[in-house]
């Protein structure tokens, strides 16, 4: 069996921002046409990220497409987007990686989704591994936990 290509963990920094380099490969990927069925951009981590770092969101992707390695990405992400300190980077990267369901709708969902990671997997979610996050769901979904 071929194993699926994932995007990295949201978990890995690059220049100490969560999910920024999952991003990345998320645009590389889909534009490879090796995944299809991801939030892209404009909802979830995405979102949050672009909205935080004050990026436009298709400028970015199309510098990612132009190639180069991730730090060339991270300086064009420093010199595109907003100013931001170390102190801002890490507290929205802890929060980001900290966050887990906030209300019933998300508790509903949070527990929708880890019913599918059982099925996908053929086994009960009383089996999986205690997980809390959202971080740590997209880490067990794609077998980085």
């Amino acid at each position: 069996m071929i194993r699926p290509a994932y995007p990295r963990s949201p978990k890995i920094l690059l220049g100490g921002i969560a999910h920024l380099g999952r991003l990345i490969d998320k645009i590389r990927l889909r534009h490879a046409g090796q995944i299809q069925d991801y939030n892209y951009i404009t909802v979830g981590f995405d979102k949050y990220l672009i909205d935080f770092l004050g990026i436009d969101p298709k400028a970015f992707e199309q510098r990612v497409l132009v190639g180069g390695t991730d730090d060339e990405v991270l300086t064009w992400v420093r010199g595109n987007g907003r100013e931001l300190s170390e102190q801002e980077v890490t507290q929205w990267s802890q929060g980001l990686l900290a966050a887990g369901p906030k209300d019933e709708a998300a508790r509903e969902r949070f527990q929708d989704r880890l019913q599918e990671i059982a099925t996908k997997r053929g086994v009960s979610i009383s089996s999986l591994p205690s997980v809390t996050t959202w971080a740590d769901v997209i880490e067990l979904d794609e077998a980085h936990l």
